[in-house]
């Protein structure tokens, strides 16, 4: 006999916490708040129940109404930060679960509610290359899980991508592109596909009825990757994806569809599982770089010190800025555990101080994804010497557009009440989502 499972719904409510409830129900959590413009060194965010109430300097709450709520909550710690739930649009799994190889939607929770309580409210889940059928089955997995408001979508890294640049994934399982299994792929999604990794110079993938139009037409977001393309055949994939994105924005807002904001193509990891920077031979970061500084591209970081370098990081800011900048984990299944062996797809992964390896028998075989949570590599951002509100904004703000969402990301008046609290040193204190204190 059998228990039975937890529902996959996992609302929870606050023991204790660095805000306290109100007489009014409203919660009021105080500290360096920041928002997409600034640091407010003296604070205070409310919620009222599912939704942020108002945020500003913590004098001017009594005349916003708001003296109760203030009055209530705790005082905070030295160096408090109050931060907007994260967005992560590129995360493979966590705490021991891996989103490629999850049996059911309750194993694939665990890597979600991993990464959520370290402050990651809202994240897309990703998977790998694998053949046709795997790849249908872990799609329908996940979309339980978007049925269920547990995740914010699903990512998936192939199949139709590079042999030459398949990084840490299972090259025999790549295909060239096939806009029919883009449509049951998403079929299968329910409506919760929302990227899609591929390289330009793949057949299949760009010109008329190709992936990325087709990729756009089931209402995903085309993302460069995993690729040797050319600097020539990348600029006409990414002015495809911009046209054919802006193309289906048009006729939503046509019909009178809700839109939020205009979603961009994106770049996969840029620099890792792409031909190197070339001057004779400039290839697809060259390529990614110039359309992310016009506007027409968002670039994933890995920026954790592993897969770039902290100069890298530092250029990438100072060319595009952090509206043209999505931070990533590309976490993996040891995201919060320790050192070991573990899977991503097909492939077994050796983890050692904290870095991820394919376990190709080598000592520095290609490294596989990574094993930090967003937080973390926010921290490491600052420390690279980015400002604290860019490197935020990077990792909430900017990839809710990407998701086309208007209703998170930001601490502003309005949106979910999505809420990190940290230390001075940017480890989490206590998360909230939609309101309700995150326990698990």
């Amino acid at each position: 006999m059998t228990s039975n499972p937890a529902p996959l719904s996992s609302a929870s409510s606050p023991a204790s916490s660095p805000g306290e409830a109100s007489p009014a129900g409203r919660t009021a959590l105080r500290g360096q708040v920041v928002t997409p413009q600034e640091v407010i060194e003296d604070g205070v965010v409310v919620l009222d129940g599912p939704v942020i109430a108002w945020v500003g300097e913590r004098r001017d709450a009594a005349a916003a109404g708001y003296a109760a709520a203030v009055e209530a909550a705790s005082e905070p710690a030295e160096g408090q930060v109050v931060l907007p739930g994260l967005v992560e649009v590129h995360n493979h799994g966590g705490g021991g679960a891996s989103f490629p190889d999850a049996a059911d939607a309750h194993e694939a929770l665990v890597a979600v509610r991993e990464h959520r309580r370290h402050g990651t409210t809202s994240l897309v889940a990703s998977l790998v290359t694998a053949e046709r059928e795997t790849l249908l089955r872990r799609v329908a997995t996940l979309a339980e899980l978007g049925d269920a408001g547990e995740i914010a979508g699903i990512h998936l890294e192939g199949p139709f991508l590079s042999e030459v640049r398949c990084g840490a994934q299972n090259p025999h399982d790549m295909l060239e592109g096939d806009p029919e299994l883009v449509r049951a792929i998403a079929e299968a999604g329910r409506g919760h596909v929302r990227t899609m990794t591929f390289a330009p110079e793949v057949p299949g993938n760009t010109g008329p009825g190709g992936v990325v139009e087709t990729l756009v037409e089931v209402g995903a977001v085309p993302s460069v990757g995993h690729t040797d393309a050319s600097s020539e055949q990348t600029d006409a994939a990414i002015a495809e994806g911009v046209t054919a994105l802006a193309a289906r924005r048009a006729a939503l807002v046509a019909v009178g569809e809700p839109v939020g904001p205009a979603p961009r193509v994106t770049a996969t990891h840029l620099f890792n599982g792409m031909r190197p920077l070339h001057h004779r031979a400039p290839g697809p970061i060259a390529s990614c770089l110039a359309a992310a500084a016009r506007g027409d591209l968002v670039v994933e970081l890995v920026a954790d010190g592993t897969h770039l370098a902290a100069g890298t990081v530092r250029s990438v800011f100072e060319l595009v800025g952090p509206d043209a900048i999505v931070l990533v984990t590309d976490a993996m299944a040891a995201a919060g555990m320790a050192d070991g062996t573990y899977q991503l797809g097909p492939m077994a992964v050796t983890v050692a101080d904290g870095v991820a390896r394919l376990d190709d028998g080598t000592p520095e075989g290609s490294i596989a994804g990574g094993t930090f949570h967003l937080l973390d590599v926010v921290r490491a951002t600052v420390g690279f010497g980015i400002p604290l509100v860019d490197a935020v904004k990077a990792a909430s703000l900017t990839p809710a557009g990407v998701l086309g969402r208007a209703d998170i990301g930001a601490l502003e008046a309005g949106r979910r009440a999505d809420v990190v609290v940290t230390d001075a040193d940017l480890h989490p204190v206590g998360v909230w989502r939609g309101g309700a204190l995150v326990t698990d």
